[in-house]
């Protein structure tokens, strides 16, 4: 299982075997990684991502949380920082509710 901490207050559980694609997009601002599930999408937006995808593609990734903006100046170069994670319901799964 995936734990996605979309806030403090909100967290979601995804099953690996429920994980359809992710797509991973690199612009010159940040990173974007896009994971589709059977029931939601998942955005994460940040930097050195590509560290995340070969984690997820391993299954050993457990738990995503962004990091917050006081904090990114103190990880170090080349870990992966998430800025911002954004959880929708999959358009399919939207119309089997």
């Amino acid at each position: 299982m995936l734990r996605i901490e979309v806030s403090p207050e909100k967290s979601l559980l995804l099953k690996y075997d429920q994980l359809i694609h992710a797509e991973f997009d690199n612009t010159e601002k940040e990173q974007r990684l896009r994971l589709i599930f059977a029931t939601h999408e998942v955005v994460v937006r940040g930097y050195a991502l590509r560290r995340i995808e070969t984690a997820l593609q391993r299954m050993e990734l457990s738990y995503l949380a962004a990091v917050p903006a006081k904090l990114i100046p103190s990880v170090n170069e080349g870990q992966p920082v998430i800025r911002e994670i954004r959880v929708s319901v999959a358009a399919d799964a939207a119309v089997t509710k």
